[in-house]
């Protein structure tokens, strides 16, 4: 789903808000303490910032990480003044980096990964996210780094190509779509998210009900195009090293390929180290590092009904345990 997003945007007095998903049950997860330390590892527009730092005292502490140069410009208007507030342009897939050069690792007591791309970047059509708007075919994260979606369109192999739609966005027409897109700039490369939506809806044979065709290929492009799913990996397996005990990750996923990420990295932290027991190790060797705080939630009705963006949205939570 193209709604991968943090933010929903409504008219407000002529003014656009955006309003974070799940915003209380996530805050409930984090079991924020006063002087305790947190991360929010996708800062988009600060609404879960925001409400982590209302509750943090003068010794609290929090980590703000964006890739997106706007978002981290925005971070540093809003919070930068803020003593308790350190910001960093960059990935979540390197907290464990600045968390080391903060003095945190050990000592964070709760992360915050909220997944996806962000409504302030979809609505931005120059950012390329969205094929509803068109705009330069971009989808970088961020825009100074990296190969963006039309030079990747403009030399990949056709097999790859379709690969990307297959895998990251399960795409089941991703062999014609490829090959149209490798026809088509054999005239003309693709430049706008208006051409290759166009593409896509002439290479795509029937219709989802209630759906572009053309969802499913941005999607995927995206996540390929800024290694979303590998900076997803890097940035659970430093999870157990930079939380304290009893400290919470809350993860926020919009797309099945994330959730089950996600999904399997709690599930295998929570069964612990599988050691035969025969070697003599301590009993805290096969501890579990982490355990699983209640099942997988949604957004409610109330929350999708005037915010189509929750629709998709998982909430999952962890703890680190004392060992």
């Amino acid at each position: 789903m193209e709604w991968s997003a943090a933010f929903v945007m409504t008219e407000q007095a002529g003014t656009h808000e955006h309003a974070p998903v799940m915003l209380e049950e996530v805050i409930d997860g984090l079991a924020i303490k006063p002087q305790g330390a947190y991360i929010d590892g996708t800062f988009g527009r600060g609404g879960h910032s925001d409400a982590i730092l209302s509750r943090l005292g003068p010794q609290g502490r929090l980590l703000i990480i964006d890739r997106d140069p706007t978002a981290v410009a925005h971070a540093r208007d809003r919070f930068g003044a803020d003593q308790r507030v350190s910001i960093v342009q960059g990935s979540f897939g390197d907290m464990d980096v600045f968390c080391r050069r903060l003095g945190l690792a050990g000592a964070v007591d709760g992360i915050l990964l909220d997944l996806g791309v962000s409504s302030p970047q979809l609505d931005d059509a120059q950012r390329g996210f969205s094929f509803r708007r068109s705009g330069p075919l971009d989808m970088r994260m961020d825009p100074s780094a990296g190969e963006s979606a039309a030079q990747w369109l403009a030399r990949a192999e056709e097999q790859e190509i379709a690969a990307v739609l297959r895998d990251y966005g399960e795409e089941k027409f991703a062999g014609r779509i490829a090959r149209a897109i490798v026809v088509q700039r054999a005239q003309q490369p693709l430049q706008t998210t208006g051409e290759l939506a166009e593409l896509i809806a002439r290479a795509v044979p029937t219709r989802e009900r209630s759906k572009d065709p053309a969802t499913r290929s941005f999607q995927a492009i995206r996540i390929f195009i800024n290694r979303e799913l590998d900076e997803l990996q890097r940035a659970l397996a430093s999870v157990i090293d930079l939380l304290a005990p009893s400290g919470r990750l809350v993860v926020l996923s919009f797309h099945s390929l994330e959730d089950r990420i996600v999904k399997r990295f709690m599930r295998e932290a929570e069964r612990g180290p599988q050691l035969p027991r025969w070697i003599p190790l301590p009993a805290a060797a096969y501890a579990p590092p982490l355990r699983r705080v209640g099942k997988s939630r949604r957004a409610g009705e109330a929350e999708t009904r005037t915010n189509p963006r929750a629709r998709s949205a998982v909430l999952r939570i962890a703890e680190r345990t004392e060992h």
